[in-house]
């Protein structure tokens, strides 16, 4: 009888300490957000406008704007994207801090994409898009909640 009172005991104690808080990100494509951000892609030197000398030392070169932002923990955010882009198709991939692939996506010429992102471990988040390399990346940096 001892024994099982103990084995209770530990399973009560075991279900009071867990861990309630969800730990990753949920990604969704629409749903009800508290914040807004809105991502665009942008031509920093590209063929159609220069200059020359940058494009013919690197090659076309695109950013994300902003290239950073912040983001409360566990508040979803709607992150809209926006390729302005007439001709150029971009992708999109989320990493976590450990550089585990969270997302990977394309955004098409000319296009709005948008995700709700519900961040529910503060850090930093990097994103890239893989086409356009080492330039076009950036960082979600996600803050404790107040």
């Amino acid at each position: 009888m001892a024994l099982m009172r103990r084995i209770a005991l530990f399973s009560l104690l075991m279900f009071a300490c867990r861990d309630t808080h969800q730990h990753g990100v949920t990604i969704v494509r629409s749903g009800k957000a508290a914040a807004r951000v809105v991502v665009l892609t942008i031509g920093v030197a590209i063929k159609e406008t220069g200059p020359a000398e940058t494009v013919k030392k690197f090659g076309e070169v695109y950013a994300f704007s902003p290239e950073v932002f912040a983001v409360r923990r566990d508040q979803p955010t709607e992150i809209v994207f926006w390729n302005l882009r007439p001709d150029d198709e971009h992708d999109f991939m989320l990493t976590d801090p450990a550089n585990k692939v969270l997302l990977q996506t394309k955004f098409p010429p000319l296009s709005k994409t948008s995700f709700v992102m519900t961040f529910h471990d503060a850090g930093v988040f990097p994103f890239y898009c893989t086409m356009h390399q080492p330039a076009m990346s950036g960082q979600i940096v996600v803050s404790e909640k107040q």
